[in-house]
C-alpha cells in the first residue's frame, strides 16, 4: 500500500520504519522506530470541522491577579479561533458551568456576534468554590457530542488539585494522567501570569492547524507473537500500550488523536517466535488509518513493514539501532526525572540524588540541552558524563514543576538516510 492522502482534506501521510532487523539465533524481541509524518495545510474558513472548548478554573484559589491573567488568556484563545469553528467557554469550580453560549446546550459557531458575547462574558468571571476537574471534563465531552465528527480540542487552565477544597497548588502527575488519557501534548506550567495570553494564543493556533481527527496506528503481527509496547517517543513520551481500539485477530489500532502538519515517532516492540539462522519474518505491518464513516471500510493512509532476520553473525546480531537506542534513553530520562522528583518530595534524598544523577547523564548523552538546563536548577552537576550530582537546597517550586512537566518532551532524531524500510505490503495471509 503506497503512502496516500486523506480524500476529505488532501492531507498526505507517510511512514518510515527504522530498525536493525538482525536477531541472534533464538532471539525474540524486534524493536523499530516508526516515524509518521503528515502534510496538512492549515485549514481556513470552515473547510475542516473543528470544535474548541476553553475551560478556565474559577475556584477560590484563582482570586486576584491569577483570575485576571486567566481572563486575558481565555480572551486570547477566543480571539484566535477561526470564523465558523464551533466553540464554548466553560468555567470550573465545584461544578462545571457553560459560560458561552449562554443556553449551554450546544456549541456556538464563531462569528462577530458570538465572539463578542464570549469576550464580554469572560470579563464578568469571578473566583469562588473548590476544584473538581472530574466534573469539568465530562461537561466538555457532552458539548463535543453535540457537534458530531471533526477535530475536537480542549484547553484547561487550572492552578488547583482535583479535590473538594480550595487548591493551593497543582500536582503535575495528576494533570499528566488526565492529559495522557486524552492524548494531549503534555501539561505545561505557566510560571508568570503575564505569559498566559501568549501561551493560550499559541495553543489555540496549534489546535486550529489540525486537519484530520481520529487517526489510528494499526499494527498487524504474526501468529504466536506478542506486542510488548507501542510508545509515542517524539515529540513527547506517551505510552499507547494496551489502548487498542477495534481489536481484531492479530491486529489492533492504537489511537493517536488529531493531526496537522507534523511528525511523530513511535517505538514498537514485538516479541516473535524464535528462529534459526537465515530465517526471515515480517514481524509487523504498521498502517496509519482513518475509521470508515457509517460502517464503511477504514481508509489506509500509509504503511510500512517491521522485519526480522535471524543470523549467526554475533556482530550483526548485537548491533543496536541508533534511533531505538536514543529513544530508549529518552523514555528512561523522563522516568528518572519523575522518580527523582517524587523521591525528593518524599524526603528520600539518596534515591533522589541517584535518579536525578542518572537523568543528568542521559540528558548529556542524548544532547537534550533544554532538559539539562532544567536539571541544573534542581541539582549541582559535578560530572555530567557520569551523572554525578548533588541536590540543591531550597529549590524554587516553579523550577521543580517546570522540570517535571517538561520531562516527557524529547529530542527528536531523524531517520537514517537510505536506512529505513518504507515499503508497503499486501494484506498478510
Amino acid at each position: 500500500m503506497p503512502n496516500t492522502a486523506d480524500r476529505a482534506t488532501g492531507t498526505a501521510f507517510r511512514i518510515e520504519v527504522d530498525q536493525d532487523r538482525s536477531l541472534p539465533t533464538g532471539g525474540r524481541e524486534v524493536h523499530a522506530v516508526v516515524s509518521v509524518t503528515s502534510d496538512a495545510p492549515v485549514a481556513t474558513g470552515s473547510s475542516v470541522d473543528a470544535a474548541e472548548v476553553v475551560i478556565v478554573d474559577t475556584s477560590g484559589s484563582m482570586y486576584g491577579e491569577r483570575l485576571n491573567a486567566a481572563k486575558r488568556a481565555a480572551r486570547a484563545a477566543v480571539e484566535t479561533l477561526r470564523e465558523g469553528v464551533r466553540f464554548a467557554v466553560v468555567t470550573g469550580h465545584s461544578r462545571a458551568h457553560v459560560l458561552c453560549p449562554e443556553d449551554g446546550t450546544e456549541m456556538a459557531r464563531v462569528d462577530a456576534a458570538t465572539r463578542a458575547e464570549a469576550l464580554a462574558a469572560i470579563g464578568r468571571l469571578r473566583a469562588d468554590g473548590g476544584t473538581r476537574m472530574g466534573t469539568w471534563l465530562p461537561r466538555a465531552a457532552e458539548l463535543f457530542a453535540t457537534v458530531g465528527g471533526g477535530v475536537k480540542h480542549a484547553i484547561l487552565l487550572t492552578d488547583g488539585q482535583n479535590n473538594e477544597g480550595v487548591g493551593t497548588g497543582w500536582k503535575v502527575d495528576e494533570l499528566r494522567r488526565i492529559d495522557a488519557a486524552l492524548l494531549g501534548a503534555g501539561p505545561g506550567i505557566i510560571a508568570d501570569p503575564d505569559d498566559m495570553a501568549a501561551d493560550f494564543r499559541t495553543m489555540t493556533r496549534a489546535s486550529m492547524g489540525k486537519a484530520v481527527a481520529d487517526v489510528a496506528l494499526r499494527l498487524w503481527t504474526p501468529r504466536n507473537s506478542v506486542v510488548r509496547h507501542v510508545k509515542q517517543v517524539a515529540p513527547t513520551v506517551l505510552d499507547l500500550t494496551g489502548r487498542e481500539v477495534e481489536r481484531v485477530p492479530q491486529a489492533g489500532g492504537h489511537p493517536t488523536g488529531s493531526w496537522g502538519t507534523e511528525s511523530r515517532d513511535y517505538h514498537v516492540c514485538v516479541e516473535v517466535p524464535p528462529g534459526d539462522p537465515g530465517r526471515r519474518l515480517r514481524a509487523g505491518w504498521v498502517r496509519v488509518v482513518l475509521p470508515g464513516a457509517d460502517g464503511a471500510q477504514e481508509q489506509v493512509l500509509a504503511s510500512g513493514n517491521i522485519l526480522a532476520e535471524w543470523t549467526a553473525d554475533g556482530t550483526r546480531a548485537t548491533e543496536i539501532n541508533p534511533r531505538v537506542a536514543h529513544y530508549t534513553g529518552q523514555v528512561e530520562l523522563a522516568q528518572a526525572i519523575q522518580d527523582g522528583l517524587a523521591a525528593r518530595r518524599g524526603g528520600d534524598d539518596d534515591t533522589a540524588t541517584t535518579r536525578l544523577g542518572r537523568a543528568v547523564a542521559l540528558a548529556h548523552e542524548s544532547g537534550n540541552e533544554e532538559t539539562a538546563k532544567l536539571l541544573d536548577r534542581v541539582v549541582d552537576v559535578v560530572d555530567p558524563a557520569t551523572g554525578t550530582a548533588r541536590l540543591k537546597p531550597g529549590v524554587d517550586k516553579v523550577d521543580e514543576m517546570t522540570l517535571d512537566t517538561d520531562s516527557t518532551r524529547t529530542v527528536r532524531t531523524r531517520p537514517r538516510q537510505n536506512g529505513p524500510d518504507t515499503g508497503g505490503a499486501p494484506v498478510p495471509g
